[in-house]
């Protein structure tokens, strides 16, 4: 497997349109000091303690990503209207309370698109999620490789884990084709895995580092290369674009997955946090690199204003 890491270093190397502003970052590190980690969030996940919960995660993080193009997709669940991935995680729930054979993989495998888009609804949809026939296939990818490498156990995959999260994501990677989030760059293949890195984040955070989510190498573990953390550390002024990239961001233009400046902003998006992680670790706070990254994610979603972020049409995150 390719290690994040080391290809977030690779790339930031070598960047043409992305640039990281130390003199930035150290101020943003000094912000972060003091500032709690969230906790996980009961309110909008599902969660019962055993493999239904290990089931359900499995699917919130095969389903995450994409959810931005107009109109945005939108749903009620108990009163309350939610977008993007609270959206996701809460009508999963409510499917999950409902008793729907969501941890039957054997009818994920042949799941209907209609039962999808009946998931999805929530009790009232607004717009229409994005990528949808790609979603429905994902389901019936997860159910398919579920049955046939794990005979029906997802519980089956984390247990060979062994409390090896570096394990774990090898092993979704080389299971499930969608989770193979993997680039080429100065005729390099780099890689992210941000949806498989943040499954076993997810487990870690969900079972509170005990039962499925108990990995000893936790640390090992990048930031997870979305959209978010680059718009945010933008408005931090810890990111920098080039004219040329800054101009087709703000305008919103597609920018095509795979492509350099695409791989460039995730990856300067991991190094950066890795920079951010040394810098609190120099001045008394220890954290994971994950850690760090949802101190910025929550950060991001309490700041008023931002500027655009990057629009990439994608799976994998």
């Amino acid at each position: 497997m390719i290690d994040v890491l080391e290809s977030a270093h690779f790339v930031s190397s070598r960047n043409e349109h992305v640039v990281i502003d130390e003199p930035a970052l150290f101020r943003l590190a000094e912000r972060l000091l003091a500032v709690p980690i969230p906790k996980w969030d009961f309110t909008h996940h599902y969660y019962d303690g055993s493999v239904r919960t290990l089931a359900y995660l499995l699917l919130v993080d095969a389903l995450n990503f994409c959810f931005f193009p107009a109109p945005r997709w939108e749903v009620i669940v108990d009163g309350e209207r939610l977008q993007g991935y609270f959206a996701l995680v809460s009508v999963l729930k409510q499917a999950f309370m409902q008793g729907l054979p969501l941890d039957d993989f054997g009818y994920l495998a042949q799941v209907k698109e209609e039962a999808v888009a009946a998931l999805l609804h929530g009790d009232t949809r607004i717009g229409t999620i994005p990528l949808f026939e790609a979603r429905v296939q994902i389901l019936r990818e997860i159910g398919e490789q579920v049955v046939a490498l794990y005979q029906g156990d997802p519980a089956r995959l984390v247990k060979k884990a062994s409390g090896s999260a570096q394990w774990l994501v090898e092993h979704m990677v080389e299971s499930f084709p969608s989770f193979r989030d993997e680039a080429c760059y100065a005729g390099e293949r780099v890689a992210f895995y941000k949806r498989a890195q943040i499954f076993a984040s997810d487990l870690y955070a969900s079972f509170q580092g005990r039962s499925f989510g108990a990995f000893r190498d936790i640390d090992r573990l990048t930031a997870f290369a979305d959209y978010k953390l680059p718009q945010f550390l933008r408005a931090e002024h810890v990111l920098h674009y080039s004219e040329e990239l800054a101009h087709r961001v703000d305008s919103k233009e597609w920018i095509k997955a795979g492509s350099s400046v695409e791989v460039e902003i995730r990856a300067a998006t991991v190094w950066a946090v890795e920079l951010l992680r040394q810098e609190l670790k120099r001045r008394g706070r220890n954290l994971l690199a994950l850690q760090v990254d949802w101190l910025l994610w929550h950060a991001a979603a309490q700041r008023p204003k931002m500027p655009p972020h990057h629009r990439t049409l994608t799976t994998y995150y």
